[in-house]
Order: C-alpha cells, then structure tokens, then sequence
C-alpha cells in the first residue's frame, strides 16, 4: 500500500503584502507562488527591495501579509490569532539575524535562554538546555560572558545556539554572514549546512553568491515575485533520434592524400 504524501511544510499562493496608501501605495509582495518542502536548503537572493525580507518576516510570523493564502504544515495561518501565532514560533520556528539581535543587558546563557521562556519552562530547566546548546557550538567556556565580550563569529554562534533551543523545524536566517570575516562566514555556514544535514529545513536570505554553494535550492526575486528558481526544469532539449541499428547512414568520401612527386593514375 502507497505511504500517503505529506503536506509540503510551506505553502504560498497568490500573497501579497502591501505598504502605504493612495500614491504612496506599493507591494513588497505581489502575487508570490511559493512551496517548500521538508529538509530544504533554500537561498533567497534578488536586488534591494524586491521583498526578500519582508517574505522571511511573513513566513516567521512576525508579519501579516495583504491577501493570498501561507499554510504551514497544510495548516492556514493568516486567520490565526496571536495567541496561536507566539506558540507556532516557539515550537516550530528559529530566527538568525544579521545583526545578532542579543539582549546587552544578559549574558550568553541567558539569551539562549531567552525562546523558552515562551514554552513555560522552568528556569533551572531552562539554564541546562541552553548550557547543553552552546556545548554544542563549543561555547560552554564562555556562558557567563556579556554579548561585548564576544568576537563577531561567536556572536553569530550564540545567536544560532539560541534560535536552535527550542528544537525548530524551520530555520529563517535573514543575511546570516553579512557582518562577519570570511572565515567566520565559513565557520556559520558549515554549522547550518550542518544542521540541513539533520533535517532541518533552512531558508537563507542573502546578496552573497558564494553561500548558495551551500544550498539545494536557490531562489532569486524580482519586484515581490519569483524570477527564477532552480527546482524549475528546464525546458527540454531537443535531441537527434538514434538509428536503429544495421541502419547505415550516408558513406563519407574518401579523399585519397596524394603523395608528392607521384602521378595520379585514370
């Protein structure tokens, strides 16, 4: 008996997300026709302002859009409520910013602490889980650090550490090596290819070309819509048909080379 297909984890059709009014009025997204299916690497790129950060902002919750329809997990979610929307991203969803986005006021563990707070953890149970995380990243050494005291490429370990606490399934990762050394954009995305590998499903905004390497997927954008996307085949090539065999095609002519000083003979 055939296993049944799964949903796609994400699916969007037609949305679109307008901003301003009257003459002012345009559309980050303009119709955007989207699926993503589970363990995708996808890379987003596109120009300034074709809506690439405004679709992540979508797709993590932290923005409605205008019309269309998003299903996550076969699910509608724009007509869910804010209540619904806070637990599906603390359950299902890890952001990773470009500029960090940890709280100066606490330490490392405590920011990687911070995405359980919303489950209802307990606080001891809390410290562990983070203390287990940043081990992972090799970053147990400095837990009681303040985000100051951190070199860019462990910040961005910390932030990653602290969008993985909570176990997610997605993660956004808005321009994830745009403040960070060559070798620490190494470092970061060998960690995400990493975790790709374990199943995870990661949607990467980004304007560097190199990092798409690390990708399955890359999709570029164009004035809120999809221009181009690599899961598109592409048109198929037409090719000579084979002759069967025993089926000889038309002889060549033999030239003779002719030898110097030699009469040709009638």
């Amino acid at each position: 008996m055939a296993k049944p297909k799964l949903p796609p984890v994400i699916e969007l059709h037609d949305l679109k997300k307008r901003f301003g009014i009257g003459d002012a009025e345009h559309f980050a997204l303009d119709g955007m026709d989207l699926t993503i299916k589970k363990g995708e690497f996808i890379a987003i790129m596109g120009p300034s302002g074709c809506g690439k950060t405004t679709l992540l902002n979508i797709l993590g919750l932290l923005d409605r859009s205008t019309d269309g329809e998003y299903k996550l997990d076969g699910q509608e979610v724009s007509t869910l409520g804010a209540m619904r929307w806070a637990r599906i991203r603390s359950q299902q969803i890890g952001f990773i910013f470009q500029s960090f986005n940890l709280i100066s006021r606490l330490n490392v563990i405590e920011n990687v602490a911070l995405p359980l707070t919303y489950k209802g953890t307990t606080k001891t149970k809390r410290l562990q889980l983070a203390s287990d995380m940043l081990h992972n990243f090799h970053l147990g050494e400095r837990e009681y650090y303040m985000p100051y005291q951190l070199s860019g490429g462990q910040t961005q370990r910390v932030a990653i550490a602290r969008a993985l606490v909570n176990e997610p399934s997605i993660i956004l990762a808005d321009e994830p090596t745009g403040n960070l050394d060559s070798h620490s954009s190494h470092v970061i995305m060998e960690e995400l290819s990493d975790l790709h590998k374990r199943g995870n499903t990661i949607i990467m905004v980004t304007h560097n070309p190199r990092l798409t390497s690390y990708a399955d997927r890359v999709i570029t954008m164009l004035d809120g819509r999809v221009d181009t996307d690599t899961m598109v085949l592409p048109e198929l090539v037409k090719i000579t048909p084979k002759r069967p065999l025993g089926i000889k095609g038309p002889k060549k002519s033999k030239t003779k080379k002719r030898i110097p000083g030699k009469k040709e003979t009638k």
